[in-house]
């Protein structure tokens, strides 16, 4: 079976995008049993944890599912660019009564042991992010019988993508919340909206594109899918739900927001992000520029998130949301996605009648 039949086999055709620190394992369980294709963000994962999270995860259903990771670089920062960045960020932390982090060991995640694990994980889809795989990466996961499926901003990395023999492309654009996927290009020029990213990479290749970002229920599920797309992938949408995974301060940001209420900072991890503005990044933009890049940045801020998270101090998190979080409900996940698919038929009827006539 090709990756357009089993998405086509999909009872539902939404995808809950893999949420670093928002998603949990119960989120993607209930969206699986619900009939779409839930997905375990496990990019923050050490490697000897990723195959015992994926047997769990089946353990919980027989329904497929996606498992997320992040394809970081070798992080080998200078003593002086750790210097400059923790002394940007001792009045926060000073803030927070917290102490300031000495020069970490490290910084992320081996890749080479997450993919390595991943591989012999062999969930039913794997997709990736931040960077893109090689042909020969590529090849070892369809050996043990997954799909790949790449994050591209733009038209060039989604051609890149299929150019390594990926079997599908989750289009981000840039309505979406959380970090930015681009490799190819600057920030600006990857800040291509949904609408026009999906149809341009739809033209351009030959294998299934998801659409992600901006889709908030099911009249977005279905203008996606009138507009070409094989699939949605919703990440927002879900952050309110019951088996959300946001800290408390986190969510009550979601469930307060106002309109327009998010932009886009490279100020909490290195790495352009976009969330709910807050004090954190208004203050720092004027040096955000100057920041160690992810995933350097991301661990020095990791102590000070979680001191903000303890105090319940909203100014000092990263709220990630994408533009539509001012249309977030809570709810059961399973029930959402079952709710949306509803949404998205009676949208397609309605429209079908209306240019009909």
């Amino acid at each position: 079976m090709d990756f357009k039949a089993f998405l086509d086999a999909l009872p539902v055709p939404i995808l809950q995008a893999p949420m670093v620190g928002a998603s949990s394992p119960e989120m993607a369980v209930a969206v699986s049993k619900a009939g779409g294709l839930g997905a375990l963000g496990a990019g923050a994962l050490a490697p000897a944890d990723i195959e015992p999270a994926v047997a769990a995860l089946r353990s919980a259903t027989d329904r497929p599912f996606c498992v997320n990771l992040f394809i970081n670089l070798v992080a080998a920062p200078g003593a002086a660019e750790i210097d400059a960045a923790l002394a940007r960020l001792a009045p926060w932390y000073a803030e927070l009564s917290a102490h300031l982090p000495a020069a970490p060991n490290d910084y992320a995640p081996d890749f080479e042991g997450q993919f390595a694990a991943l591989v012999r994980a062999a969930p039913a889809v794997a997709s990736f992010t931040f960077s893109i795989l090689t042909k020969a990466q590529v090849a070892a996961l369809h050996a043990a019988g997954s799909y790949v499926v790449g994050t591209a901003t733009n038209v060039a990395e989604a051609r890149a993508w299929a150019a390594v023999g990926a079997d599908g492309i989750s289009a981000q654009g840039a309505e979406a919340g959380g970090h930015r996927g681009h490799f190819l290009a600057e920030t600006e020029g990857s800040l291509v909206g949904t609408m026009a990213l999906v149809a341009t990479i739809r033209a351009a290749v030959d294998i299934p594109v998801i659409a992600a970002g901006g889709v908030m229920d099911g009249k977005g599920v279905a203008a996606a899918l009138a507009l070409g797309a094989d699939a949605v992938q919703m990440g927002t949408a879900f952050l309110l739900a019951d088996q959300t995974a946001v800290s408390a301060p986190w969510r009550s940001a979601l469930e307060t927001a106002g309109d327009d209420p998010t932009r886009l900072t490279r100020a909490f991890t290195g790495r352009h992000a976009r969330g709910i503005e807050n004090r954190f990044m208004r203050e720092m933009r004027g040096v955000e520029d100057d920041v160690p890049a992810y995933p350097i940045q991301n661990r020095l801020t990791q102590p000070l998130r979680a001191a903000a998270a303890k105090a319940g101090e909203a100014q000092m998190l990263s709220l990630w949301a994408g533009q539509g979080v001012r249309l977030a409900k809570p709810g059961d996940a399973g029930e959402m996605v079952g709710q949306w698919w509803e949404e998205a038929k009676q949208a397609s009827q309605a429209l079908a009648e209306r240019v009909g006539r």
